[in-house]
């Protein structure tokens, strides 16, 4: 190559590299703080610090997974929506903190459309109907028919008020005018042992938990939520199947990598090819499946084009519900 050529090279990587902020260039040039709005020991948890682990292999910089739980996921959350926007603040949620909440609380310190930007979804989870043996229905509208029967009387379990599970069984109640009353839980856990009583009758589960219960014959399935069946419940078929095409039951929660709004498109482009080429690996792959979530890793625009779909969905379920968090 001769001299004019290696010149016209150099001037053309140099413009690329002016064209960049300096931090773009050179990051991640220190630790990154991965914030977790949770307890420590959840799914998200989990899936946190195994992503961190890795990510940080990848990088070559230490990302610290630091647990700041309390308020719905709200502490968290704030503490990410007022981190500088550098790409060495990242939060790793599930869709209530960063959507659901503006719609049970009457004010929150952050704007979530405002204040924070999705990098990446990295699964999603669906819902599975259950009911416990002694009910006599066999899909989502014969469940309905039941509740009607017995004039008000029958009650429906959820892990908590406002959760995806509340949200789901008052919709469902709605619909078939099944005026069945609901009776929250603090998690899920207390939820399905009460199932598993016959103390409430019916409740939208997580699959992961649920299906031990359902393969035994100690729960009844009827529906999974979502756009296709469970591959943990590929007999199941998804609300959709059976002739209920409602958003409502098509929408799934789902954990997604979010960002002070504000940092680099480069920081945003560099985290998501990472988090996307590590969500592929078969290990990583095997421990979302394992925790009963469905790997997705998503681009920032299909992150983006997720949340605007799923916001007037879980707002209206909200408003429909009546479940207030203040």
């Amino acid at each position: 190559m001769n001299r004019r050529a290696w010149l016209a090279l150099a001037v053309s990587g140099l413009s690329l590299s002016l064209g960049l902020p300096a931090a773009a260039q050179t990051y991640p040039a220190k630790p990154i703080r991965l914030v977790v709005p949770y307890v420590a020991g959840g799914g998200t948890d989990t899936i946190a610090r195994a992503m961190g682990e890795k990510l940080s292999k990848r990088l070559g910089q230490p990302v610290v997974v630091e647990n700041k739980a309390g308020a719905s996921g709200i502490i968290g959350t704030d503490a990410v929506a007022k981190a500088a926007p550098d790409g060495y603040t990242l939060l790793m949620t599930l869709t209530q903190s960063v959507l659901t909440n503006q719609f049970l609380f009457e004010k929150l310190p952050y704007d979530p459309r405002k204040d924070l930007t999705m990098i990446s979804v990295l699964a999603d989870a669906q819902l599975v109907l259950v009911a416990h043996p002694s009910v006599p229905a066999r899909t989502p509208r014969e469940l309905g028919d039941y509740a009607r029967a017995q004039s008000g009387k029958a009650t429906y379990a959820s892990w908590g008020v406002g959760s995806l599970s509340h949200l789901s069984g008052a919709y469902l109640s709605k619909l078939t005018r099944g005026n069945a009353t609901h009776v929250p839980y603090k998690g899920e856990a207390p939820m399905l042992q009460d199932l598993l009583g016959g103390q409430v009758q019916f409740g939208f589960a997580s699959i992961l938990t649920a299906r031990p219960y359902i393969e035994s014959g100690k729960l009844k399935a009827l529906a999974v939520t979502g756009t296709q069946r469970s591959s943990a419940l590929p007999a199941m078929p998804t609300f959709a199947e059976l002739g209920m095409q409602d958003s409502a039951f098509k929408t799934v929660g789902w954990i997604g990598l979010v960002a002070p709004v504000g940092v680099p498109a480069t920081i945003v482009a560099k985290l998501e090819s990472e988090v996307r080429a590590i969500l592929q690996t078969p290990d990583m792959q095997a421990r979302m499946v394992g925790l009963g979530v469905r790997p997705v890793g998503s681009s920032p625009a299909e992150a983006q084009a997720l949340y605007a779909r799923d916001w007037p969905v879980l707002k209206t379920l909200v408003a429909d519900s009546g479940a207030r968090l203040d």
